[in-house]
């Protein structure tokens, strides 16, 4: 039997490896941590509304699930051409026929970049932003300030999002417990309108919030550096704080650099519509190692790679049999997300054709609990998937 390796547990990788199955194909998912991590709802982390346990799935549950095999060790060599994967553990892997690189991104590292945490980064960064922000509050007064960063090389790995949920969520939480008037909360971005690729209405409405909030802003000049407990631009301004989030841009994975496979300017992977990669026959790349193909404001997106995902599992399957029939992401590209704000939600949505957001008060934060609840047990079998998410 023909087997598929996949390297990466994340969204692209695990439901990668769900798809394959599901054709009977022999799959091993190759992943650093023991747990799929489900990032969107891990905004609630630093509120303490949930915890790092509640927004993962043990890998071994959905091994056990859905039949495939499970390497819990991280990958540091990737030969292309040889289809060759060296672990960390020292073990190599090069009997595979079919590869799919699901890695993942790195992190653009601003100078002083040790100096914040990020709800984007590792799950232990958003379990010490709660630590933080308990100490904070224990203290009762505090600067907080959350905040995003571009990267020009590709606009699609900018995920700013996060960052203005857990901002808005942090502002909920202040006013519940009757002390957000002790505390200053702003926003940071080096854009000069972030939000933008959300649709000019949305840039307009997250105007419109900040206001109504009384969050401050600083945006529109570039970040020099971080210190311990401030921010440095390029305008000449400093922005003291007691606690800082930042979500930096995202870049190529560091294993990639060297895997004589080709790459964007931004270091990930250049693939056809159909995640494939030229030169290279039974190799794929799926979320966020791909490099996005689409208008200026596509985004890297859960989604989106989720999308990708199934398709290599069909035009895999497809190619085992010598069948020519292929299945493209292009026409899937978009934003879609609910965004959180503690006590209600904006649902955004942008297309070719269509820039939305619109508010959902109360409601909207019931709608992405429940999203979260269904993408934790639905991935588990225990209840039914949905078409489309």
């Amino acid at each position: 039997m023909k087997k598929v390796l996949i390297l990466g547990g994340g969204f692209a990788g695990v439901e990668a490896a769900i798809y394959l199955r599901k054709h009977d194909i022999d799959v091993t998912l190759v992943s650093d941590r023991d747990y799929f991590y489900i990032y969107p709802i891990s905004i609630w982390i630093p509120t303490g509304d949930k915890t790092k346990e509640d927004v993962s799935v043990p890998l071994e549950q959905l091994s056990k699930k859905h039949g495939f095999n499970l390497i819990v060790d991280a990958v540091t060599v990737f030969e292309a051409k040889d289809k060759r994967v060296t672990l960390k553990s020292g073990k190599v892997i090069d009997d595979f026929e079919y590869i799919v690189v699901a890695m993942g991104q790195d992190k653009i590292k601003a100078k002083g970049i040790e100096n914040t945490l990020s709800i984007c980064g590792k799950p232990e960064e958003a379990v010490e932003l709660n630590r933080r922000l308990d100490a904070l509050i224990e203290k009762g007064s505090g600067k907080i300030a959350m905040g995003f960063g571009g990267n020009p090389k590709d606009t699609s790995a900018v995920r700013g999002g996060p960052a203005f949920e857990v901002l808005f969520n942090v502002n909920t939480l202040l006013k519940k417990k009757g002390i957000r008037d002790k505390f200053e909360l702003i926003f940071f971005a080096p854009m000069e309108k972030p939000g933008l690729k959300m649709g000019h209405n949305a840039v307009d409405m997250m105007h419109k919030m900040f206001t109504m909030t009384n969050i401050h802003t600083q945006i529109g000049s570039k970040i020099v550096n971080f210190e311990k407990n401030a921010i440095n631009f390029e305008n000449g301004k400093k922005l003291e704080a007691d606690l800082i989030m930042f979500i930096s841009a995202g870049t190529g994975h560091h294993v990639l650099e060297k895997s004589g496979l080709p790459l964007s300017d931004a270091g990930f992977i250049v693939t056809n519509e159909y995640n494939e990669i030229d030169g290279f026959d039974g190799i794929y790349a799926i979320g966020d190692s791909a490099s996005l193909m689409g208008p200026e404001w596509r985004a890297k997106q859960g989604h989106v790679a989720e999308v990708m995902a199934k398709n290599i599992a069909y035009n895999i399957f497809q190619k085992m049999q010598k069948i020519n029939s292929k299945r493209s992401y292009i026409e899937h590209i978009n934003i879609l997300c609910v965004m959180d704000t503690g006590d209600g939600a904006a649902f955004v949505y942008r297309s070719n054709t269509s820039a939305k957001m619109i508010p959902m008060p109360i409601i909207g934060h019931w709608m992405k609990k429940g999203w979260g609840w269904y993408c934790k047990n639905s991935k588990l079998g225990k209840f039914p998937r949905i078409p489309g998410m």
